[in-house]
């Protein structure tokens, strides 16, 4: 945790550079808590951005991780807003659920002009951080959301898509995933152009979810700087979502940045662990592990659950540290996932608690350049290269 001289230290400098986050699911957790009734009566309707107009989002959400209060508490400056489709849904079905969550997010900027305004490039970013609004960009969460289909990504990217994450939970028919079994070896020759094609519209290269043999490739073909949008370090926490030191490596060459997630999961190897086990006991009741619903509903009432562990944000400072040594200090950034994992480490709670983690790094000696890099700085160089 940091001090409160750590903490002031961080909101100052947060208040010069703009702090990037790398992946928020706000968008989808907003759907989920109004389908479910979180904000009134369920929803029935086929709109997903009329369903959600009743939710308030200048006054603190407890059912949330993000609102707009608590953003503006920690300083947030830049938001990739994730537009993510769950597996379960394919084909015509995922490309009209990522275009509805698009649509969402253009509207939730509209909504809260005060607050928000949608970026497609980093000058834009900067200048509305200078303006005092949260510069929202989108980023494609999972490349099932495009149907096979270079077309319908050139179409998100006219939409003000900025990056895809090659796959979610599951292979794609041309990527691999890093929680599904391999079929592909990493990308196929349409995976190898579909990168080639983001290179040449601009839109950045996500490689969070992906095998490391996909990682691999992508990086063998990609012409422009990579991302990991919310992704950890498997040297630290050895789950199959981290980065392998040799990828870390590999971002020197490349200019890309990995930005370091907050998800317990991927933090602690004790967590990791304890996921282990959860999953075998799925496998065994024949349930499918990498559903998220269906994997929340089974924890919930898994009678060898047991307390998870306990994840800190000294976790989360253990793989920033980690990365920084591997990829170096100009290749790391911060992608938290907040309504996007179910629970946080102690300390990051909520997107108020960014400047802890900035001063936690000030308190154990990193300098105010070096936590400017992490912050924003290295986000913003990766998304300008590929403006």
């Amino acid at each position: 945790m940091a001090s409160t001289t750590g903490r002031g230290r961080a909101e100052e400098l947060l208040a010069r550079v703009p702090l990037v986050d790398g992946h928020n699911d706000l968008p989808w957790a907003l759907r989920d808590l109004v389908a479910s009734g979180q904000f009134g009566e369920k929803s029935t309707a086929g709109d997903p951005v009329s369903s959600v107009s009743t939710v308030d989002l200048t006054v603190r959400q407890p059912a949330l991780q993000t609102d707009l209060a608590r953003a503006r508490e920690g300083r947030l400056g830049v938001q990739f807003w994730s537009v993510w489709v769950p597996c379960r849904l394919a084909g015509d079905a995922a490309v009209t659920a990522v275009l509805e969550q698009v649509d969402l997010v253009h509207d939730l900027a509209a909504r809260y002009p005060d607050h928000l305004r949608i970026a497609t490039t980093a000058d834009e970013a900067e200048r509305a951080f200078r303006d005092g609004r949260i510069a929202s960009l989108i980023g494609a969460e999972g490349g099932h959301s495009i149907n096979g289909s270079l077309g319908v990504l050139r179409a998100l990217r006219r939409l003000g898509v900025r990056y895809m994450t090659l796959t979610h939970n599951e292979n794609t028919p041309w990527a691999d995933s890093a929680t599904d079994e391999p079929v592909h070896g990493g990308l196929t020759d349409f995976g190898r152009d579909v990168v080639r094609e983001m290179n040449r519209i601009g839109m950045l290269v996500d490689l969070s979810h992906v095998a490391p043999s996909t990682m691999r490739d992508a990086l063998e073909v990609s012409a422009r700087p990579v991302v990991f949008s919310h992704s950890s370090c498997r040297a630290v926490a050895d789950h199959p979502r981290n980065v392998p030191d040799d990828v870390l490596a590999r971002l020197r060459d490349n200019d890309g940045v990995c930005m370091v997630t907050f998800v317990p999961h991927f933090l602690s190897q004790a967590y990791v662990d304890w996921d282990a086990r959860l999953r075998e006991a799925m496998e065994a009741a024949g349930e499918n592990h990498n559903d998220l619903d269906a994997r929340h509903r089974f924890a919930d009432s898994w009678p060898d659950a047991g307390p998870t562990p306990r994840v800190t944000v000294d976790d989360v400072v253990a793989h920033l540290e980690h990365a920084r040594e591997v990829a170096g200090i100009d290749h790391i950034g911060l992608g938290g996932d907040y309504d996007g994992t179910r629970a946080l480490p102690e300390g990051m709670e909520d997107v108020s608690r960014y400047p802890d983690l900035v001063g936690a790094l000030l308190d154990r000696g990193w300098s105010e350049d070096d936590c400017a890099k992490l912050a924003g700085l290295n986000a913003l160089r990766v998304l300008r290269a590929n403006d």
